[in-house]
């Protein structure tokens, strides 16, 4: 790899933006595509295909065979809610590679004993959140049911622009949500990316279950593209 192509690999990384390495296997050149340019690419749809799913690949097209090297940043779950379901919800994300981290001011929940191996930060969102550097490749969870905890959270989780953000809470919650979240200056198309209630619609019942049911919509949002989300839906 030429010094300025790694040089400006390393720096999207740093910033923890993804891009891809594509190599014609025959010729060895390479080239960079960062991932704000998969769209305009010739490649976009093999390039934008390997991105959702994390994994490199060899692809061939139009007679070329090509390496797509991707580097994706590790993926974060921010769980706002030191609750039953994170502690069933903590150590399963990390099972799928997630670094995981639990936000709840209240000592009483967010305990070492009750979160084992979990980093724990327990502060209100506003001075917990700033330092974490949620970002595009977060995961962001809201699960306390107090306003005073968990509606400060999600505002922060619409400025970083996640990519998935859940909130716990039945319809008639989630709609007295909005109303106070309208009122702290969030936009309509901010409070259309809560998915609320929050998981796939399994039937869950236990805390595990809606564990899984949660992951399971993160991980959906993470790798299948919008239309075959559609589709599912």
């Amino acid at each position: 790899m030429k010094l300025e192509t790694l040089q400006q690999l390393n720096a999207e990384r740093a910033a923890r933006r993804p891009a891809i390495v594509v190599t014609d296997t025959a010729t060895g050149e390479q080239r960079l595509v960062k991932a704000a340019d998969i769209a305009a690419d010739p490649l976009a749809a093999e390039l934008s295909k390997q991105l959702r799913m994390g994994k490199s690949a060899s692809v061939e097209v139009n007679g070329k065979k090509l390496f797509l090297n991707v580097y994706a940043p590790t993926a974060k779950l921010v769980i706002v809610g030191a609750v039953h379901i994170s502690q069933a919800l903590a150590p399963l994300a990390r099972t799928l590679g997630y670094d995981v981290t639990v936000v709840d001011p209240r000592t009483a929940f967010a305990s070492p004993e009750r979160f084992p191996d979990v980093p724990l930060i327990a502060e209100w969102p506003d001075v917990a959140l700033p330092p974490l550097n949620v970002d595009a490749y977060t995961a962001f969870v809201a699960v306390t049911h107090d306003p005073k905890i968990d509606d400060p959270a999600l505002l922060h989780a619409f400025e970083r622009g996640c990519f998935y953000i859940g909130a716990l809470g039945s319809k008639k919650t989630h709609a007295k949500r909005i109303e106070r979240l309208k009122q702290q200056g969030a936009s309509d198309a901010d409070l259309a990316k809560i998915h609320a209630p929050i998981g796939l619609a399994i039937g869950a019942v236990s805390p595990a279950e809606i564990a899984v049911s949660i992951m399971a919509e993160i991980t959906a949002t993470l790798r299948l593209p919008a239309a075959a989300k559609a589709q599912a839906a």
